[in-house]
């Protein structure tokens, strides 16, 4: 039987692992949350240390905190920050609902190190308590929702934008690598008229670019931190000045623009800008579907689709019908989409959760943020990297097509007006020709005034993918 130790909470006595840093509270969290063996992640994590860290250096400045204290906080802090000690954060993500187990498990791991680090007794709170120094001037419910902001905001910055950006300079490649090649457009899933390869990639390219302006707005929305208004938004027990501190030592450490909230009341009963947050990303997860399903589509086949794209093939189809290669790139992000529109109920249902001066659902959006952000920014790289940089075109195909499709007589609507160029359309149908075909028959049989020359200008493709 491993060793234990007894730590003291406001309830009274907890059996602890001897070398476990958490103490009572955490404890009795561990016991009372045995729910789905989630955990939050490492940016949560970080985020916690980099509040702890932070408020125990404002705290000394402000002269309610001893420095030696606040020099022993800000070592065991570190170490939170740079993950030498996330084993010890072991608390599920469905706890109570102000995330307070997993700022007191925050307080007490900093508490305990600090206390090794002096040299004293882990366990024993000196001379390093968990509330009265590591959580001075802080509640857990304006804590919770700083390490929400910060983490997420931060793990945009880093992760999902770049990410986007490395999706977007391959699709703009592609686009530039493309253009000379003309196909048939389509609309409501049939034959529209010509498009560039390159301009419909284009498209694409433009869907992520404007997913890293929302990648940016959402940070935006995260950028007011609640800390500061520990218990109801009112500051009680912390310093005038301590918000505004702590959100310029924030931004120092992340370089990511963040402020104190304008309202404490608003960034603590409300959980608005998470919401809205989540929005963006909802939105980014809607376009790289549309990618990812236009390619797909476009690569059909080989032999029996559309087959305008060739797409790598990364690894065998099937498991019965040999030499088959599935689209698994797309597939992937299609379902990467779809975990993040589910992501976002679930934080949409959180965010609802606030009565009176508290939000009561944040660990939950916390951990589906989270989700949301990682999921992203790994689905659009390897998509990347794996898709797009090897998607060659099918020009015979695409020139195929083209001259087959029907919608190819929009050009003679201006030459020889609307009824007549339907005519065509259908009479090419019925017989199984192209327009260009029933329209040198009418020619000849002077049925339409058009030169031959005249229909070659209108039916060259090319042309037709540019305004005239």
């Amino acid at each position: 039987m491993s060793e234990t130790r007894i730590e003291k909470d406001s309830m009274g006595e907890m059996t602890v692992p001897a070398n476990a840093y958490w103490g009572a509270q955490t404890q009795r969290a561990v016991e009372n949350f045995p729910i789905s063996g989630y955990r939050f992640g490492r940016p949560f994590i970080k985020a916690l240390g980099l509040i702890k860290q932070s408020a125990a250096k404002v705290n000394r400045d402000l002269g309610r905190l001893d420095p030696k204290l606040a020099e022993l906080i800000d070592r065991a802090a570190a170490e939170v920050i740079e993950g030498k000690l996330d084993d010890q954060f072991v608390l599920d993500v469905f706890q109570t609902g102000s995330g307070t187990s997993s700022n007191m498990n925050a307080n007490e791991v900093i508490s305990n190190r600090a206390i090794e680090l002096a040299g004293g007794k882990i366990g024993s709170r000196d001379p390093v308590h968990p509330n009265d120094h590591v959580n001075n001037g802080q509640s857990s419910n304006d804590v919770i929702p700083t390490a929400i902001h910060v983490s997420a905001a931060t793990a945009i910055n880093e992760s999902l934008i770049p990410a986007l950006e490395h999706l977007q300079k391959g699709l703009q490649a592609k686009a530039a690598a493309f253009d000379g090649i003309v196909k048939i457009g389509r609309t409501h899933l049939q034959d529209a008229t010509p498009i560039r390869l390159g301009q419909e990639f284009g498209g694409y390219a433009r869907q992520a670019e404007l997913s890293v302006m929302r990648a940016h707005k959402a940070v935006r929305a995260l950028r007011e931190l609640a800390i500061g208004g520990t218990a109801v938004g009112t500051g009680i027990n912390t310093h005038p000045e301590f918000g505004k501190r702590m959100a310029a030592a924030i931004t120092d450490a992340t370089g990511i623009e963040f402020v104190e909230a304008q309202d404490h009341c608003e960034g603590q009963a409300a959980k608005d800008g998470v919401c809205e947050a989540s929005g963006f990303l909802r939105t980014i997860a809607v376009s790289l579907s549309k990618i990812a399903n236009d390619i797909r589509l476009l690569g059909s086949g080989p032999r029996c689709g559309i087959g305008e794209l060739r797409i790598a093939a990364t690894q065998p189809g099937s498991s019965i019908m040999p030499g088959k290669v599935n689209p698994v790139m797309s597939e992937m992000l299609v379902q990467v989409a779809g975990q993040v529109l589910g992501n976002d109920h679930a934080i949409t249902a959180a965010c609802r959760e606030s009565y009176f001066e508290l939000n009561v659902g944040m660990p939950l959006m916390t951990h589906n943020l989270r989700e949301s952000v990682r999921l992203l920014a790994s689905g659009a790289r390897v998509f990347a990297d794996r898709c797009v940089a090897e998607i060659e075109p099918n020009r015979e195909r695409c020139e195929e097509l083209v001259e087959q499709s029907l919608a190819m007589c929009t050009s003679l609507a201006p030459l020889i007006g609307y009824d007549n160029a339907a005519a065509i359309a259908k009479e090419a149908f019925a017989q199984g020709k192209t327009v260009r075909q029933i329209a040198t028959i009418k020619i000849n049989a002077g049925a339409i005034r058009l030169t031959p020359q005249q229909l070659d200008e209108a039916l060259e493709a090319r042309r037709m993918t540019e305004p005239r």
